[in-house]
């Protein structure tokens, strides 16, 4: 797949028509859900023991939360005006630390989370959003929920295969407490971030996700998070098409800690321009001035073939590269220039907040 423009390393797709999950929406009033039967919660598996949908769901669901964002001034609940969009998130410890997408936080300044479908709402603080990697972290106060949370454990992003099962749980079309299932149809997928850049090994799956299920967990067997539902591939429209993406959970992880402490994420940069090379590899398409590839000499028409020791096929596998590292990270890139091959060595600077256009 041919992918040009993302200038941490170069990968954002086109010809690839993806949609983000968010759903414009409101807790009451004028909202119309379905509701289902709340099933009572059976002591948590053994982590790694398999379990059906309907047990993981049993047990995973009540850690799932509803999520709605608003941009207006007005005080809570959110009176008439402002931008209201709603997604899904999920508790990931008894502090009342919820995850979800940045794009369902977006510009918003007040939010509110719902527990279960007949729950009343709760303010919620955002502590951080991190955009490059499309997470927010929201906080309630345990003492606000009425019961005990039920955090979710976080998986792993290696243990993951092609054909694992895969379930989501979230709230798509605003109706809560809804799962679907299906199976990890492919990993190693490189999407587009609110901000422009490139998120890398996002998980895909054919477990049915939409409008609203933005935020939620897509979960293996075990009921663990192996990743953040953000995106599905469409020709049109935002229906489901059987091709979802989610936010890697090794993303999540890393993100956290520093979310948790109201700092930014540090994404590593190396400010190039590529798309696919005919012969393999990825062609410089552009270098972003005194940007930390126009220090260490590369220029445009440069075809990169490796970076440290992994050999580079694709655009992607230069987004892979770079977003695996730090910022100040010293690496070394292969280049091939007139038909001869250079090795340069590359001081990775932070990421700013947008991509630059070299």
């Amino acid at each position: 797949m041919n992918r040009v423009g993302s200038f941490v390393a170069g990968a954002a797709a086109v010809g690839l028509i993806v949609a983000v999950l968010a759903l414009a929406g409101a807790f009451g009033g004028d909202e119309t859900v379905v509701s289902a039967q709340s099933a009572p919660t059976p002591a948590p598996a053994a982590p790694g023991k398999a379990a059906n949908v309907a047990d993981v769901y049993a047990r995973v669901s009540p850690g799932v939360v509803f999520v709605q964002a608003n941009s207006g001034k007005g005080q809570l609940p959110f009176p008439g005006g402002g931008r209201a969009a709603s997604g899904s998130g999920f508790v990931i410890d008894g502090d009342g630390h919820i995850v979800t997408n940045d794009h369902v936080v977006e510009d918003a300044t007040q939010y509110r989370v719902r527990f279960g479908e007949n729950g009343d709402p709760i303010v919620a603080k955002l502590l951080g959003t991190d955009p490059s990697a499309d997470l927010a972290l929201l906080k309630v106060d345990p003492k606000d929920v009425g019961e005990a949370l039920h955090p979710i454990l976080l998986g792993a992003s290696e243990e993951l295969r092609p054909g694992d099962p895969a379930i989501a749980i979230g709230s798509p079309f605003g109706l809560e407490g809804t799962v679907t299932s299906g199976i990890v149809s492919a990993l190693g997928r490189t999407i587009q971030a609110p901000n422009g850049f490139s998120i890398s090994n996002a998980v895909q799956t054919d477990a049915a996700i939409n409008p609203g299920n933005s935020g939620g967990p897509l979960l293996d067997s075990a009921g663990r998070v192996i990743g953040v539902n953000s995106q599905i591939r469409t020709n049109g429209g935002d229906q489901n098409s059987g091709v979802g993406f989610a936010v890697p959970v090794d993303a999540v992880k890393r993100a956290v800690p520093f979310l948790k402490d109201g700092k930014d994420v540090p994404h590593a940069y190396l400010g190039i321009a590529s798309a696919q090379a005919t012969d393999g590899g990825a062609r410089v398409g552009g270098v972003v001035d005194g940007g930390p590839a126009a220090k260490a000499g590369l220029r445009q028409n440069d075809r990169i073939v490796q970076i440290g020791s992994t050999p580079v096929h694709e655009p992607d596998d230069v987004s892979a590269a770079v977003n695996a590292r730090r910022p100040n990270d010293e690496v070394r890139i292969v280049v091939e220039r007139g038909g001869e091959r250079r090795t340069l060595t590359v001081k990775l600077g932070e990421q700013p907040d947008k991509v630059s256009t070299p």
